[in-house]
């Protein structure tokens, strides 16, 4: 997770190809049209939807859409962790090439922690209020290894003096409610990392911290990734953090893939009007200061009544009233030699921003 250079999101030009200069790194996680369903009143609801994406060993995997839009739901059903009555319906998710979907609820609670694990988004929930952060971690070790509980504790305070959490000896004692909102974070991220995972989702890790202690957290799991070769799925609807960190970039939509493809070429020429009208959203400082910023136009739709073509389509800048876009759902992604893909009829088309109006 190299810190990289923030393009300009509003005018880059593509850069010129280069030859690779190393063989491509092993994929640590892949998922194969992964469907989770949710019962609802006319029958099964989709809310993840045939959603297919990989993260290379070392690399950084970004997810990017509105609230509401499956990121976190699609992990979830990944890690075996979707509530009742929800369910996955059908899917692969696979780890060094073996599918771990269908394992014996055991064996998938071994994977969890030890090779795949997540930071969940808000740590006053996932941390127990009634349990000291220590109890906690050290909990997480000594259900995974044979381990003694001062051995256990005593790796405890190491972690959280690698977390960079002050007087670690001290605070090791301390319950959540005592320690401050990044902190409560890094606790977290020390839990993810207890057992030196190949895979970390990172859950909105940054969620409702100042800017200082966003840059903090984010150096530190890319140090961890430098350190230890993990991968990295990073969980986001900040676009600025996706241009710093990602390596690759997918962009969803009502629980779908709408679009798929190296960070590089997803900033630089973005196909979904989706993704496109997620861009024109970000603020500019060049930009007037009495200018309105664009919104994307509606409500994110709801999963159990989509339009039977695109789900976009009734916000879509391109599409919207077009009788392909509006009876038929773009499948599979199209996609480029490069590995860029997009879920739509007329990606090659100019946005009618101003027509509508």
């Amino acid at each position: 997770m190299p810190h990289k250079a923030m393009p300009n999101l509003h005018s880059v030009a593509p850069a010129a190809p280069v030859a690779p200069a190393t063989a491509p790194r092993p994929v640590a996680l892949e998922l194969r049209d992964l469907t989770t369903v949710f019962p609802g009143d006319d029958g099964p609801v989709t809310v993840i939807d045939g959603v297919s994406l990989a993260v290379r060993a070392g690399g950084t995997l970004a997810v990017v859409g509105e609230s509401g839009s499956g990121k976190s739901m699609t992990f979830l059903s990944a890690l075996g962790l979707v509530a009742a009555p929800g369910r996955v319906r059908r899917g692969e998710v696979r780890i060094d090439g073996a599918d771990i979907l269908h394992q014996p609820p055991e064996r998938l609670r071994r994977l969890r922690g030890a090779v795949i694990s997540m930071i969940f988004q808000d740590p006053l929930t996932a941390l127990n209020p009634v349990f000291t952060i220590g109890e906690q971690i050290v909990e997480v070790l000594r259900a995974h290894q044979r381990i003694g509980r001062s051995a256990a504790r005593a790796r405890a305070i190491e972690l959280l003096a690698r977390v960079q959490i002050p007087d670690p000896a001290r605070r090791v004692d301390d319950y959540p409610h005592q320690l401050s909102g990044g902190q409560r974070q890094r606790v977290l991220i020390a839990m993810a990392i207890a057992l030196s995972p190949k895979i970390l989702i990172a859950d909105e890790p940054t969620t409702a911290l100042d800017v200082t202690v966003q840059a903090q957290i984010l150096d530190l799991l890319a140090d961890l990734q430098a350190e230890t070769g993990m991968a990295l799925v990073l969980i986001t609807h900040d676009l600025g953090l996706v241009a710093r960190y990602a390596d690759d970039v997918a962009v969803m939509y009502a629980g779908r893939l709408v679009e798929t493809g190296s960070m590089e070429e997803v900033f630089t020429k973005p196909r979904h009007p989706y993704t496109r009208a997620l861009f024109r959203s970000i603020p500019r400082l060049d930009g007037p200061v009495d200018e309105e910023l664009p919104a994307i136009e509606g409500q994110p739709p709801n999963v159990a009544r989509l339009p039977p073509g695109c789900a976009f389509e009734p916000r879509c800048t391109v599409g919207r009233g077009r009788a392909d876009c509006c009876t038929r759902r773009p499948l599979p992604l199209a996609g480029d030699r490069s590995g860029h893909r997009s879920a739509c009829f007329h990606e090659d088309l100019p946005d009618r921003t101003e027509a509508i109006r």
